[in-house]
């Protein structure tokens, strides 16, 4: 039987960066790397996001797995956007900031290590993120796990643009 999960390892913090490019909203989603979502792309991605670490702010948090999962040092202010709950009963707090990225340059990320393929005794790393981009909100909304639609309209409406 594995290991059970404590109340702390069922919340997560994670940071939405956005850009207004031609009076449109963009936010900047990652796709999760390893072998399970290798062929999975419309709604599979997220916003950068990790568990806490014991004694860590959640704000902390957002940050700290935002330039590991990316490579780039967010900057704030930071707007809240509240939580949201996952379908597997995980709850995501945000807070979004305005920022851009050099989009020709790879990001770079942590990675983590698994036995893959299964039960093959072969341990393999795997980025924890393969792909980031910006996407107008429509695409967004394509690409996001729909639980976590609800930051998208909440930025949006802080922002008052679409």
């Amino acid at each position: 039987m594995g290991k059970k999960k404590s109340k702390a390892d069922r919340i997560s913090a994670g940071l939405l960066m956005y850009r207004v490019r031609d009076n449109r909203l963009e936010v900047f989603l990652a796709h999760p790397g390893g072998p399970y979502f290798r062929f999975k792309d419309e709604g599979h991605w997220t916003i950068p996001k990790g568990e806490i670490d014991k004694g860590e702010e959640l704000l902390e948090t957002a940050i700290r797995e935002f330039l590991e999962e990316v490579g780039l040092e967010p900057h704030g202010p930071y707007i809240e956007i509240g939580s949201i709950t996952q379908k597997g009963g995980k709850i995501v707090h945000a807070w979004a900031f305005e920022g851009d990225r050099d989009e020709s340059t790879p990001h770079v990320c942590n990675t983590f290590k698994m036995e893959w393929p299964p039960q093959s005794g072969r341990m393999q790393e795997f980025p924890e993120i393969d792909r980031v981009g910006f996407f107008r909100i429509p695409d967004a909304r394509v690409k996001l796990k729909e639980t976590q639609w609800d930051f998208l309209d909440r930025l949006a409406e802080h922002l008052g643009i679409r």
